[in-house]
């Protein structure tokens, strides 16, 4: 049976202050009756990781993923941060492929890939991001992207795999913009994805894979895209740097 997860990327936001003022308000609104059977990761600046790694220690529900990794364990990278550094502090995840990362930083899914296996390699999940542009979109041929996306990325990797790997479907003309693809639009390209994990693996693979929605997603919207039967949860942006918000999509979820 596949996770329903709800992921917060804080992107490069908040100073140390406020991010330690927001995992306290995660921790005071966080109650088992809110999170249920959801799994909630945050993804904090990765100068602040260990602090938010050793306040969360006796907290059960929520888990603490990096935004990125390096492509090499080690080495002469200045300023770079290996999957060995960051499972060094008992993190849980890390979020590779992100649209903006891919837009300003120029990773290919062929980087991508290599991200996800140092991941692996170091015990850490791996939250591998797809999705298209606006010009994709408009084109008809963004399911053709999504899954290339999709096939260079895990290319190599096996069934047995993809128990760490969580797929985050984020449109990219509806991230930051207050644009959202509508409930039908989200599913229909979630369950593409799905079709294309049972022809790559297999039917149970395909069925337990968690596939997350990350694309302006919010407190208003989020009930309606997860009732969809392939929408597993959400990789949220800016509505996770508000505890109150982040904890009422995590509520959806509970409660979809």
């Amino acid at each position: 049976m596949r996770r329903r997860i709800v992921a917060g990327n804080w992107k490069m936001n908040t100073t140390h202050s406020e991010a330690m003022e927001l995992v306290e308000g995660l921790k005071a609104n966080l109650t088992e009756d809110i999170v249920g059977e959801t799994g909630v990761i945050i993804a904090p600046p990765a100068l602040f990781l260990n602090d938010v790694v050793e306040s969360l220690v006796e907290n059960e529900f929520i888990a603490v993923a990096a935004q990125n990794c390096h492509h090499e364990e080690s080495g002469a990278f200045t300023g770079e941060i290996s999957a060995p550094m960051l499972a060094s502090l008992d993190l849980d995840a890390v979020i590779i492929g992100h649209s903006e990362r891919r837009q300003y930083f120029g990773e290919t899914n062929a980087d991508c890939k290599v991200k996800i296996g140092q991941a692996l390699n170091n015990e850490l999940a791996a939250i591998y991001c797809i999705g298209e542009t606006l010009e994709e979109r408009k084109s008809g041929q963004f399911m053709e992207v999504i899954l290339k996306q999709c096939a260079e990325g895990l290319e190599g990797f096996i069934a047995e795999d993809m128990d760490n790997i969580i797929l985050a479907y984020e449109p990219v003309w509806a991230i930051g913009t207050g644009e959202v693809a509508s409930p039908e639009q989200a599913q229909d390209v979630h369950a593409g994805i799905r079709t294309w994990l049972a022809e790559r693996f297999d039917s149970e693979t395909a069925e337990n894979v968690t596939v997350l929605y990350g694309g302006s997603c919010k407190p208003g919207n989020a009930a309606d895209l997860f009732a969809k039967k392939d929408i597993d949860g959400g990789l949220i942006g800016g509505a996770s740097l508000s505890a109150d918000d982040f904890t009422a999509i995590i509520a959806a979820r509970t409660n979809a």
